[in-house]
């Protein structure tokens, strides 16, 4: 017999996988700090081009989340300015926030054509039934974990969330950034 995960079971099982998932990352930037220095002027000319970076993460945040926000976090970090790198972090954050709206009113509208209805019975059932299960659980795992946040967002706006509730639960998003902002500012500098 099938064991169903209860909300809760679901919940700490998601933010673990997160977590592991975010150690990796940093682990693996640890391991190859010292290969990728020699390119450190790359990095440091790439992290001056702020739109440049700033638009690059807006595309991908409202089009499901594709590069990880830790990335950016990686190259700020690699230039050792601490206000810098607050600021930055604070702009990628309403970012982030603001493209999950959008992507929360982009599911809502676009789950009432006839478009989506072909393509959420080929492709997106799955995901549907996890929306109606867990709700914002699973909107929450998207704010604090490295699943595409945008992506839950619009699952969540497709299935009619409560608007209200969907603001207090992605709030969560804007904490992510300061925790594992924090978490990659310092933990190379530990190793």
């Amino acid at each position: 017999m099938k064991r169903i995960d209860t909300k809760y079971v679901f919940l700490w099982k998601s933010l673990v996988r997160g977590l592991i998932s975010f150690a990796i990352i940093i682990t693996t930037y640890i391991l190859v700090k010292g290969e990728i220095s020699v390119y450190q002027s790359q990095i440091n000319d790439l992290g001056d081009r702020l739109p440049l970076l700033l638009s690059i993460f807006s595309v991908s945040e409202v089009a499901f989340g594709i590069i990880p926000p830790e990335l950016f976090m990686l190259i700020w970090q690699s230039k050792g300015m601490l206000s810098e790198y607050i600021l930055n972090l604070s702009y990628l954050a309403v970012i982030s926030y603001g493209a999950g709206i959008i992507g929360y009113y982009l599911g809502y509208f676009f789950s009432k054509t006839n478009f989506f209805r072909q393509i959420q019975m080929k492709y997106f059932q799955q995901y549907n039934r996890k929306i109606k299960r867990y709700g914002l659980y699973l909107v929450f795992i998207g704010a604090v974990t490295p699943v595409p946040f945008s992506a839950t967002c619009m699952l969540a706006g497709s299935v009619n969330t409560s608007f209200k509730h969907f603001l207090l639960v992605t709030i969560s998003r804007i904490l992510r950034f300061i925790v594992y902002g924090w978490m990659v500012w310092s933990f190379p500098n530990w190793f």
